[in-house]
C-alpha cells in the first residue's frame, strides 16, 4: 500500500520506518525537506522517501497524521485537494505545553482533534488510531505482554475503519476496539491527562492500557 507519513518527530518516524520495513511504499512528508535533512537531529529513514506533504500525499492510499497536534490543522490544510477521498488515519492528540510541562488538552469533552479534522476536510474518511500510546508500542506492541493491551479504532467510515484495522493487525496489535462513530475520540485523546500521569508515576513510557472483559 501506498502511504504518506506526515510529520517527522519522533511518532511520525518511528511508524514510518516501521511501515516501510512491513513492505509498504511510504512517503514521510515534511514542509521542507531540505531542511529536514539540515537537522541536527535528522537521520533519514530506512526505506521512505522524504518529500513536501504535498507531493507525499499526492498518490497516498492512505495518510497518517503524525503531526504535532496543535500543528495538525495547519499541516492538513495544505493538502486540503490533495486528500479529497482519502484515508487518513490520526494518531495525533491537540497537547498545549504553552504553559509548561504537563500539556493541557487545547481541545476536550465536547469536541476533538480528530472531528476537528473531519469538518475540515468532510470528504476525508478520518480515523482516530494509536494515540493512547507511545511511538514504540504503536508498532511493536508485542514488546510488551506479547501485544495483551488495547488499541482503540473509531471513525464514522466503516470502510475506512476496516482499513486501519487491517493495518493495526498488520503492525501486531490483537486487541483492537471499535468505539464507534469519530466522536469517540473525544475520549481518547482526553486518555492523555492521565497517560502523563502514569508516565511519571512509573517512570516510563513503556505502558498501555488494557480493556477486560
Amino acid at each position: 500500500m501506498r502511504i504518506a507519513v506526515l510529520g517527522t518527530g519522533v511518532a511520525g518516524r518511528t511508524v514510518a520506518g516501521r511501515l516501510a520495513e512491513l513492505g509498504h511504499d511510504v512517503r514521510h512528508g515534511t514542509r521542507d525537506p531540505a531542511a529536514t535533512r539540515g537537522r541536527e537531529d535528522w537521520s533519514d529513514v530506512p526505506g521512505t522517501t522524504l518529500a513536501t506533504f504535498a507531493d507525499a500525499v499526492a498518490d497516498a492510499d492512505l495518510v497518517v497524521n503524525a503531526s504535532n497536534g496543535m500543528a495538525s490543522l495547519e499541516v492538513l490544510a495544505t493538502v486540503a485537494e490533495q486528500l479529497a477521498g482519502k484515508v487518513l488515519l490520526d494518531l495525533a492528540n491537540p497537547l498545549d505545553f504553552s504553559q509548561g510541562f504537563p500539556p493541557s488538552l487545547s481541545v476536550s469533552n465536547t469536541d476533538s482533534l480528530a472531528e476537528q479534522i473531519q469538518r475540515a476536510h468532510p470528504d476525508v474518511r478520518v480515523v482516530k488510531a494509536l494515540n493512547t500510546m507511545n511511538a514504540g508500542l504503536m508498532v511493536h506492541p508485542e514488546t510488551l505482554a506479547d501485544a495483551d493491551h488495547t488499541v482503540f479504532v473509531c471513525g464514522d467510515d466503516e470502510g475506512a475503519k476496516a482499513t486501519v484495522t487491517a493495518l493495526l493487525h498488520e503492525l501486531g496489535h490483537t486487541d483492537v476496539l471499535d468505539l464507534g462513530g469519530l466522536d469517540g475520540a473525544r475520549g481518547t485523546e482526553m486518555v492523555l491527562p492521565l497517560w502523563v500521569r502514569l508516565m511519571q508515576q512509573l517512570g516510563t513510557v513503556h505502558f498501555q492500557l488494557k480493556v477486560v472483559r
